[in-house]
């Protein structure tokens, strides 16, 4: 048995009949983005089954996208949940058939609040159908199934409506980049428009020594800050340099090295600083790769520490 070519074939045939359905297109799109844009109250999505779970799918991707939407199960709602419906609201249904008992029951109680009802269903005259406002064709020449009965080609066409309607109702919105960022605030996205230095940098037990300092006291207190750096400051108390365990590594190799010597023999000098800790963490992140360092030390505008940001934090904490 040719498992790639049953494959390829699944593909091709879900692949053609969103092809024809895009081909169909006419204007209910349009009159569903009209009706959900005018809604004032919550994108209500309801189904059983597969359909149920293509609904619950686009009621997530809606409510990420800018339109609130959340996934009421009929029996539930048949049970007590109808009330999470309000007079404001706009209903999706969904049933392939147009006839799913559960989702039946509750068509005419939705109605009874006059609310719009969009329906996807493939049959105009169903009892979804005729209870519908608006009804999106999900019509099907043919299943991927074999048996031409599990509902595959349906259910993808479905959830592509469904995206096509979330899209449609995110350029209606003019939603943007920051927008979905908002809703994602703990994803990628979220983090590099949202996080700040300020959100990260280590202010607290900061390893710093005054200038005259010994290289073996440095060496202690490198050791005891536990970032790989010990920082350098004047008399009084400005930034002026700073020494890495790489700094101390390579100067072991120097004839002239002494524990007993100055530690700012061996430290960079005005080393790169950040005065603006409202900066996103994201930008920090591309100082940091671009001057190849690890540590980015945060100060206020008159070289007076205020923090420290590692590059080891910023990737714990997933910014890129």
């Amino acid at each position: 048995m040719n498992y790639k070519q049953i494959a390829q074939e699944t593909l091709t045939i879900e692949a053609n009949t969103l092809l024809q359905s895009a081909q169909n297109m006419n204007d209910v799109f349009e009159k569903a983005v009209q009706i959900i844009m005018a809604c004032t109250g919550k994108l209500v999505v309801s189904g059983v089954g597969k359909s149920g779970l293509i609904g619950a799918k686009m009621a997530a991707t809606f409510a990420s996208t800018g339109t609130p939407s959340f996934f009421l199960h009929p029996t539930e709602a048949l049970h007590g949940d109808l009330g999470m419906i309000s007079k404001n609201d706009v209903v999706i249904a969904i049933s392939y058939s147009g006839e799913s008992e559960e989702l039946s029951s509750i068509l005419p109680h939705i109605k009874r609040f006059d609310i719009p009802l969009i329906g996807m269903t493939r049959d105009r005259n169903s009892t979804l159908g005729k209870y519908s406002d608006l009804v999106i064709d999900v019509v099907v020449q043919k299943e991927a199934c074999p048996l031409d009965i599990a509902p595959t080609s349906s259910t993808t066409l479905t959830l592509a409506l469904g995206d096509a309607l979330a899209i449609c109702l995110m350029r209606a919105r003019d939603f943007k980049k920051s927008d979905f960022a908002s809703f994602h605030p703990g994803g990628a996205l979220g983090k590099r428009l949202f996080v700040k230095v300020s959100n990260l940098m280590q202010t607290k037990n900061i390893p710093i020594v005054a200038q005259d300092t010994k290289v073996k006291e440095a060496i202690i207190k490198i050791s005891e800050g536990r970032i790989g750096t010990v920082l350098i400051t004047d008399e009084d108390d400005k930034l002026m340099a700073l020494v890495s365990d790489g700094d101390i590594r390579r100067a072991l190799l120097r004839d002239d090295f002494s524990l007993e010597a100055n530690v700012l023999e061996y430290a960079t000098i005005n080393p790169m600083t950040l005065d603006d800790e409202e900066m996103l963490a994201s930008e920090a992140l591309v100082l940091i790769e671009e001057k190849k360092i690890q540590l980015l030390v945060i100060t206020d505008k008159n070289k007076k520490i205020k923090g420290v940001l590692h590059i080891h934090t910023l990737i714990e904490k997933g910014i890129s």
